[in-house]
């Protein structure tokens, strides 16, 4: 995982299913994506405020991997950084793979642990319609599939900047899989 790096990142202070790429984003301890309208202790999400303004907000930051807009290019959907409404794309790691509470160091100082998965909405077919099924599968075990990206907290805060690597430390054993958040 050492090529693991970070190719682009992105924000918005309005609620938009896509961010504009920026040239750095900062992310704030505790907090999120400065300036980003997902960014706060208690939730963001405009259904999970909706379900309950007081929950911790553990989806302070969205990461996508590169890799998935190759995949679904296959099928004929362009998508670019930032247009799924991450915050951070990265390329040369694998995202779904890791464990609940993976830290991951981001440049220089800025890190996030990862709580969990995103769980793509009808949202993704109204930005190109027949793109959800493609994130949203099951295995061969009929088990739900999500390859939307992960969620996590930012832990240490820092700027970020397309280019810059990515440290993967994983938690301790047992490993927890990612579930949605």
């Amino acid at each position: 995982m050492s090529s693991a790096v970070v190719r682009a990142v992105s924000s918005n202070a309005e609620y938009s299913f896509t961010k504009p790429n920026r040239e750095s984003i900062t992310l704030l301890a505790g907090l999120g994506v400065a300036g980003d309208v997902h960014a706060g202790v208690t939730v963001r999400h405009r259904s999970r405020v909706a379900q309950d303004p007081t929950q911790p907000n553990l989806r302070q930051v969205h990461l996508i991997h590169r890799e998935l807009f190759e995949e679904v290019a296959e099928s004929g959907f362009e998508v670019a950084p930032g247009q799924l409404g991450e915050n951070v794309t990265t390329a040369g790691i694998d995202l779904l793979g890791l464990p609940r509470g993976t830290v991951l160091r981001l440049g220089e100082e800025a890190e996030v642990e990862v709580t969990g998965l995103r769980n793509p909405c009808l949202q993704i077919d109204g930005f190109q319609d027949g793109l959800l099924r493609l994130l949203v599968g099951r295995d061969d075990e009929g088990r739900i599939v999500r390859k939307g990206g992960i969620m996590g907290v930012v832990k240490h805060g820092g700027t970020i900047r397309p280019g810059d690597p990515i440290t993967v430390t994983l938690p301790p054993e047992p490993h927890e899989p990612l579930d949605r958040v």
